[in-house]
């Protein structure tokens, strides 16, 4: 398919992304969390079992939105700038967004949510930054004409720091603001002001949940509430069964082993602590799903559901990161909307939740949000990069199914584009663009036949990986190349690396020129000046 029939209306386009959340975190990808919205959706679309992203946050986002990998876009490491032309920490001028190209083909160009491609916005130095400049641009700045929501990776969910409406910071005033809730009704309330309208729209929703701190409303985690007392080895059992039943996963792809830093639950200490941290993170999706519903009922009420096309996916896997009392969190705390002085850190014996506390539910946890797969975020290992992908567009989804061919974020500029009938530009604003990387799903999402052309590639924080078809070529800094084949060992249990030395070297050079080309740096020329 190339776009709409010329008969044929525009579609309005969705694209829903949340932060940290794992492969096997909602109910149609083999999870127990209540995600009913989610169910409903992947009832009628299309699930992508090997879809890809960045392993982290703002890479993950930047090539999502500019169809480019997030070094060509200026974001190869995190928001800060390295100095470097891949590693600005903001979109550069050889990129366009989504919003950009759609926006020049008649589209209203809506965000709520997170940005984080925007550059740095260190809390304890605000003399560093000023929203809006050069290194500092804002949705308004690179084509979205309405913005609600945070310039940040994340920050407290009940009275966040770097809150803009439009160009301006706005300061919460409601006593029972919540975030998660915030993004959904803005996003709601978008869709019913623009559905009317005469022209499509598209709306980035960018959810901050599940990424910590573990803040939840007291209702939704009471719906979780001993739920997690069995611990994560009996999670991850399940949900890989669960998984294989569901067909998300292949049957003779072992469950990859419980990861060594992580105890036998009988073994863990204060595991009603820990099973109340899980609780924690079990109501964040819930409430983010909630969210969800809103946003689709809303698609209903306004009589532009059929001719909507839809996405939802996670920016990365599971997050391992434990918030070192004295690490690279204490940058983003601010005080309550009462004065009140957060306290960061996983204090054992203190209640998760709350908006005085600042936690993650840590490594072990993580470890069975990706189930069936090993390591997470921040590495590029099946367990960082694998995120579920539901797509649905009612007016040509004619039968639900499942895709198992590999795909990547990269694909959703082409996707979208095609969708819309428009084209990618070489020059935007007197600057050239660089090539699209990315490929149309759209003929999958049709219930077509696709298998993607070209093979992807990733690399962050000296974690280098290529996969070709059926084969992946993966490293963990600063270790050895290993080398799988996915379609007989997806969970990466047997390297084969000494067995097909004449196949690793041949992609270990793909992967060399593919690096040279996007202006990858090695990350011991880096490390040293990159922040934690």
């Amino acid at each position: 398919m190339s776009g709409p029939n010329s008969s044929e209306k525009r579609p309005n386009i969705v694209l829903i992304l949340v932060d940290d959340m794992g492969y096997s975190d909602i109910e149609s990808f083999g999870s127990e969390i209540a995600t009913p919205n989610l169910t409903h959706i992947s009832s009628k679309g299309i699930r992508f079992t090997q879809m890809y992203n960045c392993a982290r946050c703002c890479p993950s986002r930047a090539s999502l939105l500019t169809g480019l990998y997030p070094h060509q876009a200026g974001i190869g490491h995190m928001t800060t700038d390295l100095g470097q032309p891949a590693y600005r920490g903001y979109l550069n001028d050889r990129c366009v967004t989504i919003a950009e190209a759609l926006r020049n083909h008649g589209y209203r160009t809506l965000l709520v949510g997170k940005w984080h491609v925007g550059g740095s916005y260190a809390a304890r130095r605000p003399e560093t930054w000023s929203s809006g400049d050069g290194g500092h641009p804002t949705p308004l700045r690179r084509g979205f004409e309405r913005f609600y929501g945070i310039l940040t990776g994340c920050c407290s969910y009940f009275f966040p720091h770097t809150l803009m409406q439009q160009d301006q910071f706005v300061r919460v005033e409601e006593e029972k603001f919540y975030l998660t809730d915030a993004i959904s009704t803005t996003a709601s309330g978008f869709i019913r002001e623009y559905a009317r309208g005469e022209n499509p729209f598209f709306l980035f929703v960018s959810y901050t949940a599940p990424h910590w701190p573990l803040h939840a409303l007291p209702e939704d985690i009471a719906l979780y509430e001993g739920r997690y007392d069995s611990g994560w080895d009996a999670v991850r059992q399940q949900r890989y069964e669960r998984l294989a039943s569901m067909k998300i996963i292949d049957e003779k792809w072992r469950l990859s082993p419980r990861d060594k830093r992580a105890l036998q639950w009988e073994h863990a200490p204060h595991r009603e602590w820990e099973a109340q941290r899980m609780a924690v993170y079990a109501a964040q999706i819930h409430r983010m799903d909630q969210g969800v519903g809103q946003i689709v009922a809303a698609l209903g009420e306004t009589g532009v559901e059929e001719n909507t096309l839809l996405f939802f996916l996670s920016d990365n896997g599971g997050c391992a990161e434990f918030l070192k009392e004295d690490g690279f969190v204490q940058d983003l705390l601010y005080p309550t909307r009462k004065g009140e002085i957060v306290r960061a850190g996983n204090f054992p014996g203190v209640r998760p939740g709350g908006e005085e506390t600042y936690m993650s539910y840590d490594l072990p946890w993580a470890n069975a949000s990706n189930t069936p797969f090993r390591l997470y975020k921040h590495w590029v290992h099946e367990g960082g990069i694998a995120t579920p992908m539901i797509v649905t567009w009612p007016l040509h989804t004619l039968e639900p199914g499942i895709v198992q061919a590999p795909a990547h974020v990269i694909d959703i500029m082409a996707t979208c584009l095609d969708a819309a009938g428009a084209t990618y530009p070489t020059e935007f604003e007197g600057n050239s663009i660089s090539s699209l990387e990315g490929e149309s799903l759209l003929p999958a999402v049709c219930g077509k036949s696709w298998s993607r052309e070209r093979p992807i590639y990733w690399e962050h924080e000296g974690n280098c990986a290529l996969r070709d078809k059926d084969w992946k070529l993966v490293r963990k800094y600063p270790g050895s190349w290993e080398l799988y084949n996915l379609e007989r060992d997806r969970t990466e249990q047997e390297n084969l690396i000494d067995r097909e030395p004449v196949l690793a070297t041949r992609m270990i050079k793909e992967w060399s020129h593919w690096a040279e080309r996007c202006g990858v740096v090695p990350w011991e020329q880096l490390v040293d000046i990159a922040p934690e």
